[in-house]
């Protein structure tokens, strides 16, 4: 006979832990006891030692589908002769360490009750158990108990308290369990927010899509508004009110066939979908989809969700091929989640609000992912992912990092440990900036967690490093903005190892003061090398040439041929002594900094070939000239590599005169943006291959936002594979700056200050 004490730490809170162990001690024939704490489950457990054994095993082959286990303890205590076993209430140690569940989709078992008209919750849009429903968003602090989250204000009645005392029960200790005697309850709100007097508010509500209105629609971390996707005449009506001129709508659709009558969805793309994340996938457009073109102008792809809370599934069953439902905000602020706030601030959005009481503790917007070179990628990494934690290669002391500016999280490391926030957003919003800190300390709340220095980007004027140095009253490490993306590349593969780091982006501030953004990195963890790098290019208007891509035309055709050529459609419309202005200034350095951006040679091709000449949202041009390339495209692009002060430069000036002459001989721009795509994946090999020669790495790691696209990425990868290459991409963090707070954080482990 033998008496274990077994810690378990990871995701086991809240996600049907102690019940399982309750009912697999019983299996097993073994006496004790099962509690939650602030590190995690503590199971005391006596029996047979080789069943003891065997009971090990199972839990981690056999843990509930919503736990993640990080580690397991096992210490030998002397035997006490228990009898039975028991669930004991939660207990408080000075040792916090538990991990809270994301939030998570409806379970099956959940949706068959909601359908079934002789269960108690029939119909019920609160409907959840320990297997699934509200997590992160309604948690207010740890352990993991009702009274600890926004279900509090709900006391549980006497059916739903037997099963949320009953250690059988898929409820015992379903923190959000409710049913409509004792929870949440909807109502209809008119646009003021005052309530419309119906008898079903959700049928009231469906009524209001099928007419063409605007709802906004109380979910997990806040609201979306939704208008019916058939009706192109309700999509421009949000659009105008949201004052989204272009940038594309996300879609719900009740399950997957009704998700292949408008975009094709294959095998890995089917997995991403149904996943327990349920994030926004994009999925390419079927020929005859019969949704509204403005839904996602100028894009092949559509951004597609399945239903994840039961009030979606009520929504949706039987009443539409699919739903816009994109965040709850105008253009930059943060998705509305508080009631008070959405009804002021959506008053002239939405015609009506489809709400209820249960309170939002945590705003968090979708998470949004798609399927690249078979291996799914997150853009956004939010809802469903988060608070997941991210292993690290070594224990530290505490750090917070900071981000940077646009698509801001956070970061909090905790031991081995690094836990990157949800979607912040853009922080030139002062309610994004509002947003951005009360994500700081909720993180630091729930993960118990007293940062002990704080990382930020190289950036001054950053409103992200202007908190680390003036509020945040911690140690700074200032991080490169590029390195950050390798370390954040290196880190979510757990390497220490040093790698050659090729990290294209749009703006990330360099050491020596220019712009970069097309850099060839070799560096590992803790330090870095500029080994190569685009020529550096003047970007007439600074931050207005992130606006107006013809700005970038006009720089490097005015590098190319000593002047403008006026009469190149990517200035079509632009009057010639406003391009001969800023001529001008390009070639006096007024107020055109030097970068050497791959985010804006994209930006110039785009104008050159027509397809975009003004954006309204980040990255519009890039993401267009993605969508309208040729794949098969094979035929390279003229380019130079030239070596300057042991620096490998690419300089793109012949790449984009022979983009600009064969466009002016009428060469199609599909053709031309496959060959640049082809060009620059072509050019990404030869510049790794010198760096192997001089440095005998085998290992590439690719980050930086430019590395979203698709197109890019899979030519590039396949290349580096094909000339011997051991390729590092991202998965699970994002590869824009919503991953940059990790690669902060970690390079700061490795600077402790």
């Amino acid at each position: 006979m033998q008496r274990q004490q077994i810690i378990i730490e990871g995701i086991v809170q809240g996600v049907g832990f102690r019940p399982f162990i309750y009912q697999l001690a019983g299996r097993f024939g073994l006496a004790g006891s099962v509690c939650n704490d602030s590190r995690g489950v503590t199971i005391d457990v006596e029996g047979d030692a080789v069943v003891l054994s065997r009971f090990v095993a199972a839990i981690n082959s056999e843990k509930p589908p919503l736990a993640a286990i990080q580690s397991i303890d096992i210490q030998n205590l002397p035997l006490c002769g228990a009898v039975g076993f028991r669930i004991l209430q939660s207990a408080l140690d000075e040792s916090r360490r538990a991990q809270v569940s994301p939030d998570t989709f409806v379970c099956d078992a959940c949706l068959h009750e909601l359908f079934d008209p002789d269960d108690r919750r029939y119909r019920y849009p609160f409907i959840n158990c320990t297997n699934c429903g509200p997590r992160y968003t309604i948690v207010t602090g740890i352990p993991y108990d009702r009274p600890l989250t926004t279900m509090a204000d709900f006391p549980l009645c006497a059916d739903c308290l037997a099963e949320y005392a009953d250690p059988a029960s898929r409820r015992f200790h379903a923190q959000p369990n409710a049913c409509p005697v004792c929870g949440p309850r909807l109502q209809l709100l008119d646009s003021a927010g005052q309530p419309i007097s119906v008898d079903e508010p959700l049928a009231a509500a469906v009524c209001l899509l099928k007419e063409g209105q605007v709802l906004a629609v109380k979910g997990l971390g806040g609201y979306h508004l939704a208008v019916d996707a058939g009706n192109h005449a309700a999509v421009l009506l949000l659009r105008r009110r949201k004052q989204r001129d272009e940038k594309p709508f996300a879609l719900m659709a009740n399950n997957i066939k009704k998700v292949q009558k408008f975009a094709h969805v294959g095998f890995d793309e089917a997995r991403l979908l149904q996943g327990v994340e349920r994030p926004i996938v994009l999925l390419q457009k079927t020929s005859d989809h019969r949704l509204a073109k403005s839904i996602a102008p100028a894009n092949r792809y559509f951004g597609v969700m399945l239903p994840y809370t039961p009030l979606h599934h009520l929504l949706l069953q039987d009443a539409f091929a699919a739903l816009v439902m994109t965040s709850a905000n105008l253009a930059d602020e943060p998705i509305a989640f508080e009631d008070d706030e959405a009804f002021l601030r959506l008053a002239h959005v939405a015609d009506a609000f489809l709400t209820h009481n249960r309170r939002i503790h945590t705003r968090t917007d979708d998470s949004i992912a798609r399927v690249m070179a078979g291996r799914p990628l997150l853009l956004r990494r939010s809802r469903g992912f988060v608070p997941r934690g991210v292993a690290l290669p070594r224990i530290s002391r505490p750090v917070l990092a900071v981000g940077a500016e646009l698509k801001n999280t956070i970061c909090l490391t905790r031991g081995d440990r690094a836990f990157l926030s949800q979607h912040v957003g853009d922080l030139k919003n002062l309610q994004v900036y509002a947003s951005f800190k009360e994500t700081i300390e909720h993180l630091q709340s729930i993960l118990e967690v007293r940062p002990e220095q704080v990382a930020h980007d190289l950036h001054p004027d950053y409103y992200s490093t202007r908190f680390a140095l003036e509020e945040s009253g911690l140690p700074a490490v200032a991080v490169q903005h590029h390195h950050a993306h390798l370390a954040s590349c290196l880190a979510e593969h757990g390497s220490e190892a040093p790698a050659i780091g090729v990290i294209f982006d749009g703006i990330g501030y360099g050491t020596d003061g220019h712009i970069w953004g097309g850099e060839f990195l070799v560096g590992d963890l803790q330090s870095f090398e500029r080994c190569g790098h685009f020529r550096y290019q003047a970007m007439p208007g600074a931050d207005l040439a992130t606006r107006e891509p013809w700005r970038m035309a006009l720089s490097y055709l005015q590098t190319a041929y000593g002047e403008i050529p006026v009469d190149a459609p990517a200035f079509k419309g632009i009057p010639a002594a406003e391009l001969r202005l800023v001529g001008q200034a390009a070639a006096r350095g007024i107020n055109a900094p030097l970068t050497s951006s791959c985010g804006r040679l994209f930006d110039a091709v785009a104008a050159l070939l027509g397809v975009r000449q003004k954006v309204s949202y980040e990255g519009q041009a890039a993401l267009e000239l993605e969508m309208c390339a040729d794949p098969h495209a094979k035929q390279l692009l003229p380019y130079e590599l030239v070596c300057e002060e042991q620096q490998i430069i690419f300089d793109p000036t012949l790449l984009v005169q022979s983009v600009f002459e064969q466009q002016m001989r009428g060469v199609a721009p599909a053709l031309l943006a496959g060959q640049f795509h082809a060009s620059l994946a072509a050019m990404i090999v030869d510049v790794c291959d010198m760096l192997r020669s001089r440095t005998a790495l085998q290992r590439v790691a690719l980050s930086g936002g430019v590395f979203q696209n698709a197109l890019l990425t899979e030519m590039t990868l396949a290349r580096l594979e094909n000339a011997g290459f051991e390729v590092l991409t991202h998965a699970l963090v994002p590869p824009n700056d919503g991953g940059l707070a990790l690669g902060q954080a970690t390079v700061a482990v490795y600077n402790p200050v």
